[in-house]
């Protein structure tokens, strides 16, 4: 697979002429992340992981385009574009499908808490063709798989450094990417990714910088 990195937490794999793209938020560069797309995997509600306006254009340019959410995230999208309605599905936790050839699990359930008088939403982290694991926004470690390719938070108003270090040596993939740093100046990042990188290595993970527009293939 191709696996492109966009600003935040938005993602695109390529495979066998099909493409999925996670979460285009509005951070993203949701055009050209959301371009030819076959599929849509959208971990939860907050903004930075879906700009509705943009989802709601390509479900109406895209007549086969597929899109997966948590119940209240398809239901918004169903009510917008009523007619795209049998291609929006509800991803719950523990769930699997396939979807433009990839196949999917769904693990975790809410969002990471930000503060206890912030509501906890739902958030679906994916797990696409046994090896790219998307968490949205959670440090959920799937369980009964071996993830080959991590994609990591880096950064949020949810989280702390160790804790994305925790996550990593909890996952123990072989590689890992960064997501969700949009917010992150220079000096951040390096702060981030330098620790992440020398205790990722201590357990076996190779964590691998990528900017926005990167790819590789994994």
């Amino acid at each position: 697979m191709k696996l492109t990195k966009f600003t935040h937490a938005c993602v695109r794999l390529e495979k066998d002429g099909k493409v999925l793209v996670f979460d285009p938020g509005n951070f993203s560069e949701t055009d050209q992340a959301l371009a030819g797309a076959d599929a849509v995997l959208v971990t939860h509600e907050h903004a930075d992981h879906i700009d509705v306006d943009a989802v709601v254009a390509a479900l109406l340019a895209g007549t086969s385009l597929q899109l997966y959410a948590p119940s209240g995230v398809a239901a918004q999208l169903r009510g917008k574009v009523p007619d795209a309605a049998p291609r929006i599905h509800t991803a719950v936790p523990g769930g699997d499908f396939e979807t433009a050839g990839f196949a999917v699990r769904c693990f975790g359930g809410q969002h990471a808490l930000i503060h206890p008088q912030i509501p906890v939403v739902a958030n679906i982290g994916y797990f696409v063709d046994s090896n790219v694991y998307h968490p949205g926004d959670s440090f959920i470690v799937p369980d009964g798989v071996d993830v080959r390719t991590l994609l990591v938070p880096v950064h949020a108003p949810w989280n702390k450094v160790g804790e994305v270090v925790d996550f990593v040596i909890g996952v123990r993939a072989p590689t890992a990417f960064p997501i969700h740093d949009a917010l992150l100046n220079d000096n951040g990042r390096g702060i981030v990714e330098g620790h992440v990188t020398r205790f990722g290595a201590k357990y076996g993970t190779e964590y691998r910088h990528l900017s926005s527009g990167d790819s590789v293939e994994v």
